[in-house]
């Protein structure tokens, strides 16, 4: 765990210094004022979207209960959270979305940023190409429609970092085809793949999609209108100069 926090902190550093030293910037994307808010409304949106997705299984019949295991079982998916939520986002959010934006606008950086995050799950063990792209569409909008609206990356490290923890740590669920942990609720899951999601998890799910395009993907295009509504889209390189 204390590894985890300390890579944490050394990513925030090599990021600050990046940006520092080699782009000569300030980092309005890590700015403290506004931090508590951003990141408890990500942190309670991220866990409540998970939740009525296990929910919705249990209510369907796939998802049972068995017991409870102690609470010790939720620390260890601190770390895998923490290092997903921390990282990524500070790559796909704070170091492509950005650099897209930059000379592209906010449109195609939403855009590839989406996809990009999406694709990369590819690589988890039992990833497929269904799952990276149901996680392109749920998450993808969401997280950059959060760093869209505040312009600044707290509120889709919190959207991040709880669906992880809420996903392991509590419903002991596979997280984005990687193997399945022991967490707080001793559960058995069964069902067809399109509800379950099967070996990549519920995010690969037809379920998870369909609430990704209602609650998720609902939310982030909320976000993104409220970031036009407020003028915070970013034309591309052309149309600034002229």
């Amino acid at each position: 765990m204390q590894h985890i926090v300390a890579l944490a902190i050394a990513g925030f550093g090599v990021y600050l210094g990046y940006a520092f030293f080699i782009e000569k910037r300030e980092v309005s994307e890590l700015a403290l004022p506004g931090m508590r808010r951003e990141l408890g409304i990500g942190l309670l949106v991220g866990a409540g979207l998970y939740a009525v997705c296990e929910l919705i299984l249990m209510a369907l019949g796939c998802y049972r209960i068995e017991g409870l295991n102690p609470w010790r079982f939720m620390i260890p998916a601190i770390a895998m959270a923490l290092s997903a939520g921390v990282f990524e986002e500070l790559l796909f959010r704070g170091v492509l979305y950005r650099s897209i934006e930059t000379w592209f606008g906010s449109w195609a950086a939403l855009v590839v940023s989406s996809l990009v995050f999406g694709l990369t799950h590819l690589m988890n063990p039992q990833g497929t190409l269904e799952g990276a792209l149901f996680i392109a569409v749920e998450a993808g909008i969401l997280l950059a429609g959060a760093l869209m609206l505040t312009g600044r990356l707290w509120m889709s490290m919190g959207f991040h970092v709880a669906w992880n923890y809420t996903q392991s740590a509590i419903f002991s669920s596979i997280v984005s085809g990687n193997d399945a942990a022991q967490g707080l609720i001793r559960s058995t899951i069964k069902g067809p793949d399109f509800l379950t999601g099967g070996d990549f998890g519920v995010e690969s799910s037809v379920l998870a999609l369909v609430l990704a395009l209602v609650l998720c993907t609902g939310t982030g295009i909320a976000l993104v209108v409220m970031a036009v509504k407020r003028g915070k889209i970013v034309p591309p390189i052309w149309k600034r100069a002229r």
